[in-house]
């Protein structure tokens, strides 16, 4: 059976049934109504040759809108072909004041009696709703006589719900006794299902069926000429999904039914059914947006929808149709199978191919003004701006106020979210709209910041120099110049961005000694990226500073005492107090961002971790991310700083793009140094080789951030059993440093690295000049960090009773620390003079310890090897087991089995390390775990700490583990457990992603 004919049993049984009442001299009317692409003439030519078969005369019509302007069209071809039809028809029209017996129509019947009475007649007129006017009322008024006759009339009349009203119906005047209405129903989805796999005569995969099935719509026409576009390339072996795009499909018939599906429902609803096709791609679009945002706000009153009511009156504006039709249309299309319920119940199309095919014929002009008007009646009910702008992103430029603030609050919305790609969408959109210049130079800066960011190191450069060339305010124009100075630097062109700070001063800001104090900061840290520029700028800043320190402000005066920091000029607990000093001044909204990354950095250095950490939330919290700016990022390494001085290894491996280079920037970061050190440090050398291996470090830019690699590099040929290239990297980045003044071990401690590998190699004395003069400048800056890590390394190339002397003295400073003293610990290498506590605009913060265990570790296995060597194994066992416990705690495997192996070398069993229960956490894992179990979600934590979701993740599985259990709920009374857990956790402890 075909296609058309599926399922129509019931209609030919009808049809057979009334035709042999009309032979029997009762005729009647049959009417075969449905909706379009149904198969009511196949069922009706189908009904004719049965009744051909069964010995009647068939009298065929077909209507067509080509045909309504000419009175008696249909009547004309039913009874062209009989004789008498040239008299009947006639070639004028009635004159006027013709009585009914005597005219055409009379004539016409009398014509159609006399075929009646050769033989029994079917009469079968298609699509009677395109007949003309005359013909309409001629058939009605034989229905009502063809009673009493051997004739049985067969209409098939579209019967759609449409968007204009149709007009009324052939039968509307007749009695219902005198007709039999059959309504033509879409196929079932066994029938197409059944009728897809016959026409390919192969099997395929039931995927690839139920894809033809949805996007037939239960239509014998569309699902025919989609079979027909097939043909043989349905797939044999591999399941493959039906394309969505009608390019894909060849000839093209597919596409050519919905074009006359659309035709035949009438101009508007063609609109309606357009609009919805556009407003459903913007929404699979949106939805997307909204996962990629991970806790979106969803749909709602005020969303994109998920009200039927709401869809309606959205896709009635953006139509420009009735609004009180849309909502019948939407549910006649749901109910015929070309409309599915979607997401929130909102209407969508069976298949995108379907959705495709609708729009595929629309002028791209048109389909822009209707997403203006979507946009527009979006805007009027309060939705989302991000959803309004996203009609917008489709639309032609709009020309006034209201495009563009909504396509600014939805590119800040989408930076706030963290999703870059629709906000570097929401700004380029913007540009195509009319806006004064400074505007335009806002907007260019942040859409320039993006696109380096995100893209690539050289994009953006452009937008940010387009945007330093426009008018505009000078605080705009500032900002304009320091993102661009902040790219420039970063490509490794330093003198440039110093150029065009300078040029933006000396032009542009007289009067505004504030904006000029900013650019000479930005200028000084921009200055990091060249050595020589660096000298240069340095030495003005101390000038101007002796000169006048109001000259180089706040900002200007911390970077003094960061670059005296690093060149061994000062001691922690000067540099902080200075600092502090600085914080407590009032300080400009342009410059607080440099004076609070810089301070945060001193105060790393300075083991004042949490001090550190609260200045770089606030830093953070003042920067916007979107726009480029040196003190953005460097808050970012401050964090990561802090991270690794705390041994919190997980989270150095789950900072975005810390395993792999950057897209677009070859060289390595600081995020990339550390976390190569934290792979090293967890036993992962393999994949820290390849990261290692995965930057080409031969013409890289001579930046500080290249220093901190090469540290790291080293420290990974050191762990592999190459100490001569270790030496050679640890001795490269001395050499970078001592160019650019830094030589305290306050950034890397290259010379006690390198005091090591020498070690390693035989050369002791080497190692000892080298441990010597880092005691001598730890004792400089004087913290418990620095000066251990020297004592440390000083004990173990001195040897003997002295080294053990020094190693002594290393751990008590550092377990000192660690117990939670004070930098004022009354030491005799120690400030004694604690500094007194102040309010850094996040609460009191009083003086105290950090945990140093990255270095006590190390310490403790030194001082445990030093005690072996000179016989007191019970003493070095003590040690070695402390250091293997807290290298367990840290995640130190690599330090962990170095203490076990001393412990193996000295005579002892392996440590019994704690692996479970709370007192097993690092410091990150409990102090998120706690966050945690204060009802906190994954997005608040990682906002509160600054932190990506990843990295909160990853320290609650860690927790969970550690701690026993698998859910949040169960982590309160987890942590004050202080013992270990009785077993491991069962299958599938991991954080609760669902909060």
């Amino acid at each position: 059976m075909s296609v058309a004919l599926r399922e129509r049993r019931e209609e030919l049984e009808l049809v057979a049934a009334e035709a042999e009442r009309a032979r029997a001299g009762s005729g009647r009317l049959v009417l075969l109504r449905g909706a379009t692409g149904t198969g009511r003439t196949a069922l009706l030519e189908a009904a004719a040759e049965q009744a051909e078969a069964a010995g009647m005369r068939v009298l065929r019509a077909r209507c067509s809108p080509d045909q309504t302007s000419v009175p008696f069209g249909a009547v004309f071809q039913l009874l062209a072909h009989g004789p008498g039809f040239d008299s009947a028809a006639g070639e004028e029209l009635d004159p006027p004041g013709t009585p009914p017996h005597r005219g055409r129509s009379a004539r016409l019947w009398r014509l159609l009696r006399s075929y009646a009475d050769d033989a029994p007649l079917l009469v079968a007129v298609d699509d009677v709703h395109l007949a003309d006017e005359s013909s309409r009322r001629w058939l009605v008024e034989a229905v009502r006589r063809i009673d009493r006759l051997p004739v049985l009339l067969v209409v098939t009349e579209r019967s759609q719900y449409d968007i204009d009203p149709p007009a009324d119906g052939l039968a509307h005047t007749l009695s219902p006794a005198l007709v039999r209405t059959r309504t033509v129903a879409p196929l079932s989805a066994g029938s197409a299902a059944e009728l897809v796999r016959s026409a390919l005569g192969r099997p395929v995969p039931a995927e690839w069926v139920d894809d033809c099935v949805r996007a037939g719509a239960g239509s014998p026409l569309l699902l025919r000429a989609l079979l027909d576009d097939l043909g043989g390339s349905a797939p044999e072996v591999a399941p493959a999904a039906l394309p969505d795009s009608c390019a894909a499909l060849y000839p093209g018939s597919y596409a050519a039914a919905v074009s006359w599906w659309l035709d035949s429902a009438g101009p508007t609803t063609t609109e309606v059914a357009r609009a919805l096709a556009a407003l459903e791609v913007a929404d699979d679009e949106d939805d997307e947006a909204d996962k990629k945002g991970e806790d979106g706000d969803g749909d709602g009153e005020g969303g994109r929808g998920g009200h039927a009511d709401a869809d309606a009156g959205l896709l009635a504006r953006t139509a420009g149709a009735d609004p009180a039709r849309v909502p019948g249309w939407l549910t006649a299309m749901t109910g015929l199978g070309l409309l599915r319920p979607g997401p929130g119940g909102r209407p969508r199309y069976a298949h995108p191919l379907l959705r495709d095919a609708v729009l595929s014929s629309w002028p791209g002009a048109l389909r822009q003004a209707a997403h203006q008007r979507a946009a527009e009646a979006m805007l009027r009910r309060g939705d989302r701006a991000e959803a309004v702008a996203g009609q917008l992103l489709r639309s032609a430029p709009v020309g006034e106020a209201w495009a563009t603030g909504v396509l600014l609050d939805a590119a800040d919305m989408a930076v706030r979210d963290d999703r870059s790609d629709d906000a570097l969408a929401f700004l380029r959109r913007v540009l195509d709209e009319p806006m004064p210049a400074a505007r335009r130079s806002v907007v260019l800066t942040e859409l320039g910041s993006l696109e380096y960011a995100t893209v690539r190191s050289t994009a953006g450069i452009p937008r940010l120099a387009e945007a330093v060339r426009l008018p505009g305010l000078p605080r705009d124009r500032v900002r304009a110049a320091v993102a661009l100075g902040t790219a420039l630097a970063r490509r490794g062109e330093a003198r440039t961005a110093i150029d065009v700070l300078r040029g933006l001063e000396s032009e542009h800001l007289t009067g505004h000694p504030d904006l000029v104090r900013t650019v000479q900061t930005a200028s000084a840290l921009l200055s990091d990226h060249d050595p020589g520029i660096r000298q240069e700028v340095y030495r003005w800043l101390r000038e101007t500073a002796e000169r006048s320190p109001r000259l180089v402000g706040t900002a200007g005066q911390a970077l003094l005492v960061r670059y005296e920091s690093t060149a061994g000029l000062t001691s922690a607990a000067s540099a902080m107090r200075r600092i502090r000093a600085l914080l407590a001044q009032p300080a400009d909204p342009l410059a607080e961002g440099f004076l609070l990354g810089t301070a945060a950095a001193v105060a790393q250095w300075a083991d004042q971790l949490d001090e550190a950490e609260r200045l770089v939330r606030r830093g953070l919290t003042g920067q916007r991310p979107s726009l480029l700016h040196p003190m953005h990022l460097a808050l970012q390494n401050v964090r990561v700083d802090i991270a690794a001085a705390r041994g919190a290894y997980a989270e150095l491996l789950a900072e975005p793009g810390a395993l792999s280079p950057a897209p677009g920037r070859p060289d390595p970061a600081n995020a990339q140094a550390h976390a190569l050190i934290a792979l090293v440090e967890t036993g992962r050398t393999e994949e820290a080789t390849r990261l290692a291996d995965g930057f080409d470090l031969q013409n890289p830019h001579n930046s500080w951030e290249l220093n901190r690699f090469l540290y790291a590099r080293g420290v990974l040929r050191a762990a592999t059993g190459d100490p001569a290239g270790a030496l050679g990297d640890f001795l490269e980045c001395g050499r970078h440093q001592s160019a650019r003044d830094v030589v305290s071990p306050v950034v890397t401690p290259w010379r006690t690295a390198s005091a090591e590998c020498h070690l390693a190699l035989g050369r002791p004395r080497q190692a000892l000049a080298l441990a010597e003069e880092e005691l001598r400048l730890a004792t400089v800056w004087n913290t418990p960090r620095v000066l251990g890590r020297a004592l440390r390394v000083l004990g173990t190339a001195t040897g003997g009773r002295r080294g053990l002397e020094l190693t002594d003295r290393a751990v008590r400073v550092l377990r000192q620390e660690a117990d939670g003293a004070s930098a004022g610990t009354p030491d005799a290498t120690l400030d004694a003079a604690p500094e007194e506590a102040y309010d850094d605009g996040g609460g009191i913060v009083a003086p105290g310890g950090e945990p140093v265990d990255t270095e006590l570790i190390p310490a403790l296995i030194a001082q445990g090897r030093r005690l072996t060597a000179v016989g007191e194994r019970a003493r070095a066992r003590e040690s070695l087991r402390e250091a293997a416990e807290r290298a367990e705690r840290l995640g130190a495997v690599r330090m962990r089995a170095t203490a076990e192996a001393a412990l193996r070398e000295g005579g002892a069993r392996r440590a019994a390390t704690a692996r479970t229960g709370s007192g097993s956490l690092t410091a990150s894992e409990r102090r998120i775990a706690e966050l945690a179990a204060q009802s906190r979600t994954n997005m608040e934590i990682a906002e509160l700490l600054h932190l990506a979701r990843r990295t909160v993740e990853t320290h609650l599985t860690s927790a969970y583990r550690k701690l026993g259990i698998r859910r949040r709920a169960e982590l309160g009374a987890a942590l004050t457990d202080a013992g270990p857990r009785s077993g491991p956790p069962g299958p599938g402890t991991g954080p609760d992603r669902d909060r």
